[in-house]
């Protein structure tokens, strides 16, 4: 990735759009320092490299009900290709899963899983995570406060 970032001009127009990327490009160009041409050809190309994978909404979860988030470790009673995939694929499935990360260590998944209190995260544990056949076993942890989120 580091061969699609050109300069240290690409890396200023990084870092505007993650401060607001609702920017205009008039106004990006001003911030770094090109005029506007140059800016919108530097775009295209982050755009185009990947290095930019797209544009999104950043929503308040409330506004889905969802008030609680819960830190959840998942250990799958094997490591065999079956079981990853029907884990894995689950997952992907269901919108309180915000995120899911593959770890190594004593457990084999860290999920970022939302909820609207403590009764719906029982129910989502055990009508959906439960329920398959591949996890041995699960570790919840509820977030307190959140000190720092950073989204790149």
């Amino acid at each position: 990735m580091a061969q699609k970032i050109a300069d240290e001009m690409d890396r200023r127009i990084l870092k505007e759009l993650l401060a607001d990327a609702r920017i205009t490009n008039n106004e990006l160009a001003d911030r770094v320092g090109l005029s506007a041409s140059p800016c919108l050809r530097r775009l295209r190309r982050l755009e185009e490299s990947g290095v930019i994978r797209g544009y999104t909404a950043l929503v308040d979860p409330a506004i889905e009900g969802w008030t609680m988030t819960a830190i959840a470790t998942v250990r799958l009673s094997r490591q065999h290709e079956d079981e990853i995939v029907m884990f894995e694929d689950a997952i992907r499935g269901w919108d309180e899963v915000l995120e899911c990360h593959l770890v190594t260590g004593s457990r084999d998944y860290v999920l970022k899983v939302m909820s609207a209190g403590l009764e719906q995260y029982e129910r989502f544990i055990k009508e959906k995570i439960a329920r398959l056949k591949c996890v041995a076993s699960i570790e919840t942890s509820f977030v307190m406060n959140t000190i720092k989120e950073r989204r790149i």
